[in-house]
């Protein structure tokens, strides 16, 4: 889930428990699997849409044989691959702008479970375009502070490969590109040895909202866990500053 805590809320991300790593496995799995099939087949060298899955999935510690498998699967299944991407937007508790996207074998039923966590999160969901217009879509790439390269290197490698801001956080480095140049930048630290924490094309917003009663926290917090407990949702994205 994205969120304006970068690398607090990426570690979390990554110390969850058994379950909740097993769906987003399930996601990147699906991932994988739309890369395969809309990206030009199972050949990463080929494909750099499954590049990019590939490197998403790694980063997320995904085992390298889950994702061979993925794509395997997907490959020699590509006209069953029938998962649709849609996207739903919306407003949670104090107003706060909600995305959340989601990869789904059945519209219905995403569409259902969507609208009763933002019901249950004192929210409800809006029109397409609602509040899309609030975030910029960029290619989002986190390196900690030891990943073996020096800040200044770092910065100049970035740089020069495409990207169009380094910024200096605590704990690491958030280097943002373009939709565009993300595959360029990212696989040019991958040739580098540079470990990433997380790279992806993400939503960020171009302001953030506060909730400041318990009750508003609450909710929103609730929100959020019922749309991290759906398969269907691959991703979801708002301007709370937590």
């Amino acid at each position: 889930m994205a969120g304006h805590s970068k690398f607090a809320n990426i570690k979390h991300r990554k110390e969850k428990n058994d379950s909740a790593r097993g769906r987003i496995f399930t996601r990147l799995g699906r991932e994988l699997a739309m890369a395969v099939k809309h990206g030009g087949g199972g050949d990463p060298v080929a494909n750099g849409r499954l590049r990019d899955a590939i490197a998403k999935a790694k980063a997320e510690n995904m085992p390298n044989d889950t994702i061979e498998r993925s794509i395997k699967k997907a490959a020699g299944n590509i006209d069953q691959v029938n998962f649709e991407s849609v996207t739903y937007e919306g407003y949670g508790p104090a107003g706060v702008a909600v995305i959340v996207k989601v990869l789904t074998d059945n519209r219905n039923r995403a569409a259902a479970n969507v609208r009763n966590a933002f019901t249950k999160g004192n929210g409800n969901m809006g029109t397409p375009g609602c509040v899309s217009f609030m975030f910029d879509e960029v290619g989002q790439i986190m390196v900690e502070t030891d990943c073996g390269t020096d800040e200044e290197s770092l910065m100049l490698l970035t740089a020069d490969a495409g990207a169009d801001d380094f910024i200096v956080q605590d704990g690491g480095y958030e280097i943002l590109t373009s939709p565009e140049n993300f595959s360029a930048v990212r696989e040019v630290l991958e040739a580098q040895g540079v470990p990433m924490v997380s790279a992806e094309i993400t939503m960020l917003p171009q302001t953030y909202a506060t909730l400041s009663t318990p009750e508003e926290l609450k909710h929103m917090n609730k929100m959020l866990d019922l749309l991290d407990d759906e398969d269907d949702v691959q991703n979801v994205y708002h301007n709370w500053e937590a």
